[in-house]
């Protein structure tokens, strides 16, 4: 088990002090010994794949890689490319250019269902073949070869390198795809597939066929979790509203007919592709890649899923788990404790200052201003403050345009200088703008 980018000894092994890649380690030998499944054969080439190969990775938002197994063994992208074609997609012909010939609907279904919407022939979401193919056809280019190296380009500085094709797979896929071809044929005549059919199929399987490994899939969810930006090159790949909408495609369509049963158990927006692949994104936190080609019924990586399930529960992972914030303090300041009116007051918040941090932060001004009279300045520390969303800084600087109204002067502190928050001043620590509260003094650079 190797750390990139980090303390990894003369033989490669991570150095001692490794929670992560030890819990990496552990839930690999945990379900390394699984054998349910059956690897997937009707792709000829696929069928040669070693079923004993178990391999994970993962990436945080800084950068950082810790894999575990065969986390290096390259094997096809396969339906994992879904996402990240849709996201090229969304960026070229907007998201109503794509929802109108795509929807974003489970279709309950499996991955290669005839799940067409009556009377128009959209498929119900990107994530099924035939969405996929809607979706491939939908990126910008003058035919199949400029299409696809666009798709090419774009997977690949999401994994962070160059990848390429593996030509005996996609003759393999070309030679036994007339279900996909039958699809695209229908929505052709139905309308919602507009190019032409070959073109469309061939940039599809040709997608499908490009080598990765766990540790591509997992800084290509990285770069997903990360907002776009891949966290090991430092790249905006993506727009962020765009990996938004990914994210959420993927969360409620991305493992097929179980992904009700996987956003119940896992609770993380992923995809699974049939030559073993697993994609699982922790928004904000790391992106997940697996690799075993033992499939399930629904064509889901068994260990893959088993794995995800655990990592899931042992990081507390659920999307929709409750974190526990910890709570804005409003604070009085008074020299060895006298409270005459004349000190500062000092609201001191910290961690991420999103919507309920703002509203307690809101509540506790509030109720300070009701039970006694404005102070002569207020001091907001905000040094602990991780970030600050955009609606927390708008409904904060609201009330304080209203406290400064009253002749209140409001000062910030901020060792970093971010400016989150409108104010007279700002400081880099609490002494300093208190003492420039008590002195009157003025507003530094005036």
């Amino acid at each position: 088990m190797n750390v990139a980018g980090g303390s990894a000894g003369p033989s490669g092994q991570a150095s001692a002090f490794d929670p992560i890649g030890d819990a990496l380690d552990r839930v690999r030998a945990e379900f390394v010994g699984i054998d349910e499944g059956e690897v997937a054969d009707y792709i000829p080439q696929l069928g040669k794949a070693d079923p004993s190969a178990f391999g994970l990775a993962l990436v945080g938002v800084a950068g950082s890689v810790y894999e575990a197994g065969e986390s290096e063994v390259p094997f096809t992208i396969q339906s994992i490319s879904k996402p990240f074609v849709y996201a090229l997609a969304l960026d070229d012909a907007g998201p109503d250019g794509v929802l109108a010939r795509v929807g974003v609907e489970p279709s309950g279904e499996a991955f290669n269902a005839i799940s067409l919407e009556p009377g128009t022939g959209r498929p119900s979401n990107p994530m099924i073949n035939a969405g996929a193919i809607v979706t491939t056809s939908l990126v910008h280019g003058t035919g199949s070869t400029e299409r696809f190296e666009r798709i090419l380009d774009v997977l690949a500085r999401c994994a962070g390198r160059e990848l390429s094709v593996d030509d005996s797979v996609y003759r393999s896929e070309r030679d036994t795809g007339d279900r996909n071809r039958a699809l695209a044929y229908l929505m052709h005549h139905a309308g919602s597939l507009s190019t032409d059919v070959e073109d469309a199929v061939d940039t599809y399987f040709r997608q499908c066929s490009v080598l990765v490994t766990a540790i591509d899939l997992a800084t290509m969810a990285a770069t997903l979790a990360n907002g776009g930006v891949n966290p090991r090159t430092g790249e905006r790949v993506l727009e962020q509203s765009v990996t938004e909408k990914v994210l959420t495609v993927m969360a409620t369509c991305g493992m097929y007919d179980f992904s009700g049963e996987w956003l119940f158990r896992v609770g993380l927006p992923a995809k699974s592709g049939v030559a073993g692949g697993v994609v699982a994104v922790s928004p904000s936190q790391f992106g997940i890649g697996l690799y075993s080609p033992r499939l399930d019924e629904r064509g889901n990586s068994v260990r893959g899923v088993e794995a995800s399930r655990a990592i899931s529960e042992r990081f507390s992972l659920h999307l929709m788990h409750q974190i526990g914030r910890s709570a804005p303090i409003f604070e009085r300041v008074g020299q060895d404790g006298a409270d005459d009116g004349t000190e500062p007051a000092v609201l001191a918040v910290q961690g991420y200052l999103e919507f309920a941090a703002a509203e307690q932060a809101l509540l506790a001004l509030k109720a300070h201003a009701e039970s006694q009279e404005d102070p002569p300045s207020l001091v907001i520390d905000l040094g602990h403050v991780t970030r600050c969303h955009p609606v927390a800084a708008a409904l904060l600087d609201s009330v304080i345009d209203r406290i400064a109204s009253r002749g209140v002067t409001v000062v910030t502190v901020d060792r970093l200088g971010r400016r989150l928050l409108w104010a007279s001043a700002e400081f880099p620590t609490r002494s300093e703008a208190l003492a420039w509260c008590r002195s009157g003094g003025p507003v530094p650079g005036s």
